[in-house]
């Protein structure tokens, strides 16, 4: 299919000041969008200004929740040249997510090129400091205008852009991590592994309690002992126990992320002991009192690695690495942005040439 592409006539200003972007705030001139329609397929792939999308009040995505998104980002080389990171494992998990919430699969090279496009036709609004980027956000809603429960038959794929800096305040400083112990978030069987707006909906009653006691973020136990740790709100988790490196298995409740195998990758390419299996809180107390919890730190496309300062479980506080990040999260925060942003060799053949 080919991509039409109408441009914008009434361009935005764009942020003056790239060190005050945050996460979220700023939305570039165009978008992509694509229709699905049953007995037509996909189809009308077209970039567009960037506008609201008419919506009928009976749209089943706003009372059903059949929706999957992704999230990668678009990075500017010192040589003015534009890199993505593995979109192909993005598009590949997004098509694991429309398997399971009953959406028609998209062409994974197609849905590439279409953020390609509409990154090229943006490319302008790609920060340049130091630190940020420009951020992908392909998802799909279903827009039935009909109130009852059954597979969309009509659905719109749509991708936008956002400059970015930073996901936490903190920056690279250690965030505080708050244990849940009351609500759930996923279990087995359910769509813990996909990615839907649904997940993060139930996340939010824990979040906003942490919140108030003065934590970032959430780190979620299995949904039925309550006594294994899964993963943080919007990132996977690592713990460095005695020297080796500890990360949660997947077993259907937890998203697999694409910097989390990155960082296995980059890990056991350096030589260290890195293991995917079940690890319960009882054995990170343990660690932290015998001094052996040496790092903790979490993993996603927001914000790369974010090292774990601090867990709190119940009355339990547990200090990591004297609130400071450690060796291990240094060097792959270091790696990983070197290769996203073009400054190092990327040995693992990540790396997406947009220009």
């Amino acid at each position: 299919m080919e991509i039409s592409i109408t441009r914008t006539t009434t361009p935005k200003q764009k942020p003056t000041d790239q060190s005050k972007l945050g996460f979220g705030n700023y939305y570039t001139d165009h978008m992509f969008l694509m229709n699905y329609d049953e007995g037509q397929g996909w189809h009308d792939p077209r970039i567009v200004p960037y506008a609201p999308i008419p919506l009928d009040p009976a749209s089943m995505c706003l009372h059903y929740a059949q929706e999957v998104f992704e999230g990668l980002k678009a990075y500017r080389t010192k040589d003015g040249g534009i890199l993505m990171f593995r979109p192909d494992q993005n598009m590949a998990r997004l098509n694991r997510s429309n398997e399971r919430l009953c959406i028609p699969l998209i062409d994974e090279k197609f849905a590439i090129e279409a953020m390609k496009q509409l990154v090229l036709v943006d490319e302008d609004w790609i920060p340049t400091a130091d630190g940020t980027s420009l951020y992908i956000r392909p998802f799909i809603f279903a827009v039935d205008p009909h109130v009852g429960v059954h597979p969309a038959k009509h659905l719109i794929f749509c991708i936008i852009l956002s400059p970015v800096g930073a996901y936490y305040p903190e920056g690279l400083n250690p965030v505080k991590i708050y244990v849940e112990q009351k609500y759930v978030r996923a279990v087995r069987g359910g769509m813990g592994f996909t990615k839907t707006g649904g997940n993060y909906a139930a996340s939010l009653k824990a979040q906003a309690e942490a919140d108030k006691e003065g934590y970032a973020q959430v780190l979620w136990l299995d949904g039925v002992e309550r006594k294994y740790v899964e993963e943080v709100g919007a990132m996977n988790i690592f713990f460095v126990i005695d020297g080796e490196v500890v990360t949660p298995s997947l077993e259907g409740s937890i998203l697999g992320g694409i910097t989390r195998m990155s960082c296995i990758d980059i890990l056991r390419s350096w030589g260290l002991k890195v293991s995917e299996r079940k690890l319960a809180v009882d054995e990170l107390i343990a660690a932290s009192d015998a001094g052996k919890l040496d790092e903790a730190f979490g993993s996603g496309t927001a914000a790369v690695i974010s090292p774990v300062g601090e867990l709190k479980y119940g009355d339990k506080i547990m200090p990591i690495n004297g609130g400071k990040i450690g060796p291990i999260s240094q060097r792959l925060y270091d790696t990983l942005t070197g290769i996203q942003w073009g400054k190092i060799e990327d040995t693992f053949g990540w790396t997406y040439k947009i220009k």
